[in-house]
């Protein structure tokens, strides 16, 4: 049993599935969620993201097999595809029962997130449309992580609810992890026919687009923290600019190995950095995640 749970895991896209999580749970200990508001958005998102990182290695059992995927559990033979697409299923609704006590608001984001996860692992990454999927998901994801169990305040809208530049920082972000995240799979997608958004535009326009997509994404960060009601005085201010700086400089270079040579894990390795700066950006921001 502990052995099965193990391959379930690893076939959950183990890395997403905690990145996207911790994004989310920074967002909401950032607006000053209970620590329970909290703990509920950790696991809904988690339950979410273990559905939709399931339901990829269920659909795409065959393909993976057919190009070899070694680091896929399904692939190799050790779990079977019907067990994988139960857990998937099962993920999916402890997803639902989960977004339920989120409110109306984010509970219903939640859920059109979830959905176009599976939408993205169901055949849209075969279409030119496979951004979208991203774009809805993190760009939804701060409504979740900021309106949940926050209540309606005047006209029916969530008490707390996302500033603009935080939904549209989760706009920009998810352009950034698509483009990143097919990278490496390039020829082994062309090989079964899979020709989504970046595959269309190539290896290099892909990696620039994904590294200049961090640099908006921070950028939007950047003035979300210097704007407004409160904007970022002294050392806050500094550490905005900071890391602003840091993700330039990152995308710079990780510009440059792209358009002179071939993805390697370096690439990767530099994105991961460049995202971490702009999730500890939106956490400084604190209240100003919040319109």
């Amino acid at each position: 049993m502990t052995s099965r749970v193990r391959l379930l895991l690893a076939a959950s896209h183990p890395g997403p599935t905690v990145a996207v999580t911790v994004l989310a749970t920074v967002i909401a200990v950032a607006v000053g969620h209970p620590v329970w508001s909290v703990l509920l958005v950790a696991l809904a998102v988690f339950a979410g993201q273990l559905s939709i990182g399931l339901a990829n290695d269920w659909i795409d059992a065959d393909r993976d097999r057919a190009v070899g995927r070694s680091d896929k559990p399904v692939a190799r033979g050790l779990v079977p595809v019907t067990t994988v697409r139960r857990a998937a299923i099962g993920t999916a609704v402890a997803a639902v029962l989960l977004s339920v006590p989120l409110g109306l608001v984010a509970g219903a984001a939640h859920l059109v997130l979830v959905a176009a996860g599976w939408a993205y692992d169901a055949g849209l990454k075969r279409r030119v449309w496979s951004v979208a999927p991203f774009v809805v998901a993190f760009g939804l994801l701060p409504v979740v992580a900021v309106s949940a169990d926050s209540g309606l305040g005047p006209g029916g809208m969530p008490a707390m609810w996302p500033a603009p530049w935080a939904i549209a920082t989760g706009a920009v972000f998810g352009v950034a992890i698509h483009c990143t995240n097919v990278l490496p799979d390039l020829v082994d997608d062309a090989a079964t026919g899979v020709r989504g958004f970046p595959h269309r535009l190539g290896l290099h326009a892909s990696g620039v687009l994904a590294f200049a997509a961090l640099v908006v994404a921070d950028g939007l960060v950047l003035v979300g923290q210097t704007t407004g009601d409160d904007p970022a005085r002294g050392p806050a201010l500094a550490l905005a600019v900071a890391g602003a700086v840091t993700v330039v400089v990152l995308a710079a270079v990780g510009i440059r190995l792209v358009l002179t040579g071939p993805p390697t894990r370096t690439l990767f390795r530099l994105v991961i950095i460049a995202s971490l700066v702009v999730v500890v950006q939106l956490a400084l921001s604190g209240a100003r995640l919040a319109a």
